[in-house]
């Protein structure tokens, strides 16, 4: 599938390893891509897409947001097929190019890219991982996405947020009012008092944010509950990705400010 000359200016001037790095950062490659323009989001899982060929299908939408930003009519946007018979929708929705980014869409991508990305030695304060466990029950019937436990035994317990949302070249998190969000950030504190260490991690899926902040204009009570959280011990980290038509990986630390 060729890119487009935009495209591939936007690609050819990213960072290719995270910054302090000297060895390439680990990638997660897209299944094969369909190109298509999309006609509308709604029902939150759902798009509509003309593709190339000029068929409408409805794809799956991985992304619970409100996706301001990233679901603008008629941009274009890339699609994964399945051929899974118990799936209602065969295709689901990865990308989305938007004028300063690809950005990307699907929510379960980060934790995967954190996961690897950590394992790799790539994150720094998650360097000396020995063990690393996803999707772990801490109490309050609340998980977090990972814990890393390094050869001294001590845990780190992670919770990775997709950021998608670009403002005037800043990140933000949430894009919609998020009690499930400020709960975490709660148990975060909670663990961090216990005596272990903490971290909210939010991924930034494009590559035209310059700093990371709470959205307090959606979401105040998430910013307070964050700086609350920073207060009680909670580390904070932001980074950007790299990202093109054949993967997805870690890009630059953002500054975050709060």
């Amino acid at each position: 599938m060729p890119l487009d000359r935009s495209l591939e200016k936007r690609i050819s001037g990213a960072a290719a390893t995270p910054s302090g790095s000297d060895c390439p950062a680990p990638r997660i490659a897209w299944p094969p891509l369909t190109a298509g323009r999309l006609i509308r989001r709604y029902k939150r899982f759902l798009a509509d897409v003309r593709l190339e060929t000029g068929e409408t299908v409805t794809a799956h939408c991985p992304n619970s947001g409100r996706m301001t930003g990233c679901a603008e009519p008629g941009r274009p946007v890339y699609l994964s097929c399945h051929d899974n018979p118990r799936r209602k929708h065969r295709y689901t929705w990865e990308l989305i190019d938007m004028p300063a980014s690809l950005v990307g869409v699907n929510t379960l991508v980060p934790n995967r890219l954190v996961a690897r990305a950590a394992a790799a030695g790539q994150i720094p304060g998650l360097d000396g991982t020995a063990a690393l466990r996803p999707e772990v029950a801490v109490g309050r019937g609340t998980r977090l996405d990972l814990c890393l436990t390094d050869a001294a035994g001590r845990r780190t317990f992670v919770e990775v947020k997709n950021c998608t949302l670009v403002e005037a070249g800043r990140a933000l998190f949430p894009d919609a009012v998020t009690t499930r969000g400020r709960r975490h950030l709660e148990v975060l504190a909670d663990l961090r008092q216990a005596g272990h260490r903490s971290l909210v991690f939010f991924l930034v899926q494009r590559m035209d944010a310059g700093s990371f902040s709470p959205a307090d204009a959606v979401d105040p009570a998430y910013g307070r509950t964050l700086r609350q959280a920073v207060d009680r011990g909670v580390a904070v980290a932001a980074w950007d990705t790299v990202i093109d038509l054949e993967g997805i990986g870690l890009g630059r630390r953002l500054p975050v400010v709060l």
